[in-house]
């Protein structure tokens, strides 16, 4: 078989219109020493291996292989091409392993919407194991009602929401997150202050401040039914979305109020707060974490979610905490445990709740 000399333009046009199947091929051809063994090995008819290697020879612009009746030979043209594919091959074989130790960094931007004061254990340390692995993420958290943090979830203003939720907003995905307990208090300047023995009767008359959602219908409907159980119809003297200026209208004396049991903790501990009956608290309020699988997002956004999601997964029961009474301090080890490496070195403080 005799070929005509190669010229400048047809090695660049080589390179370009090689086909890489057919060297893969010929080095099979090679490695089998035959045609119909190395048919078998790679699936294809006789003919079709035969047709690749002409195809190979023609493209080269030389016989790779002498092959007749019982004779197999690579030729001097061949032995240099099947040293180059070996290379080539051993080359894409260790892809794998040149990739497996590199990590995609993802960026981008994640604005998170938050019901006041919300305080979490496993928020906290999501947040820290999630910067730890992504530090070029950047952060937003913005607090405002738990109304409004559906309705921003719901028209892809947030990334997700973190808040209070009586029933699933429309096109809006969730997961429970916490569980708390709300209980009642006064302040050192309330008559109720420092006084044991209390009743539900003894608050009937007793000026309330309380939640804007602490009506039938809002997020905070469970305290609105409880009082209504109970024959609590004192008048609002005071009302607010804030947590923490609810805390301040109860604090200096305006009336008796709601708070979560977990964050007000601290303040009766320091006598800046008293707790009233009924002492196991006046109604649950669930914490969930919301999304919109709608939105557009960025991958650190997904990765976010997901990365919530499963640490939400992974958490037993005892995620139902009711304050760090009771309940949280029995599983406040669990919930490390759980966490594992996402709650290592965090400082635990009993203030903080779940």
């Amino acid at each position: 078989m005799g070929f005509p000399p190669m010229t400048a333009r047809d090695l660049e046009r080589l390179g370009h219109q090689l086909d890489w199947n057919l060297l893969r091929t010929f080095m099979v051809i090679v490695q089998e020493q035959g045609l119909t063994r190395a048919a078998q090995r790679l699936g294809l008819t006789q003919p079709a291996v035969s047709q690749a290697l002409k195809r190979l020879e023609d493209q080269i612009g030389r016989s790779l292989i002498e092959r007749g009746q019982g004779r197999f030979r690579v030729t001097e043209a061949g032995e240099i091409i099947y040293a180059e594919v070996l290379e080539i091959y051993g080359n894409i074989s260790r892809f794998a392993v040149l990739m497996r130790d590199i990590r995609e960094e993802i960026s981008g931007h994640i604005r998170i919407l938050l019901a006041s004061r919300i305080q979490s254990l496993l928020f906290d340390a999501l947040l820290e194991r999630f910067h730890a692995t992504h530090p070029q993420v950047t952060f937003r958290l913005d607090v405002m009602a738990s109304a409004d943090v559906h309705m921003a979830i719901q028209q892809k203003t947030g990334s997700l929401g973190l808040c209070l939720m009586r029933e699933p907003p429309p096109l809006v995905e969730h997961a429970l997150f916490a569980r708390q307990i709300y209980r009642l208090y006064c302040g050192p300047r309330h008559h109720l202050f420092g006084r044991t023995g209390l009743t539900l009767s003894d608050l009937r008359s007793e000026g309330f401040v309380s939640f804007t959602s602490d009506q039938i219908g809002g997020v905070l409907s469970p305290l609105a039914v409880f009082r209504a159980q109970e024959g609590i119809e004192s008048r609002i003297v005071g009302a607010s979305v804030n947590l923490d200026e609810v805390r301040r209208m109860i604090s200096v004396g305006l009336g008796i109020g709601p708070l979560p049991r977990h964050v007000a903790e601290r303040d009766v501990r320091d006598g800046l707060l008293w707790p009233l009956p009924p002492e196991e608290g006046v109604a649950p309020v669930d914490i969930h974490l919301l999304w919109n699988p709608a939105s557009k997002m960025n991958r650190a956004e997904r990765a976010f979610i997901e990365h919530c999601r499963a640490a939400i997964a992974g958490m037993p029961g005892c995620r139902a905490f009711t304050g760090l009474d009771g309940p949280f301090r029995a599983s406040a080890g669990l919930l490390r445990g759980v966490l594992g490496n996402m709650l290592r070195d965090f400082p635990f403080h009993p203030s903080v709740g779940y």
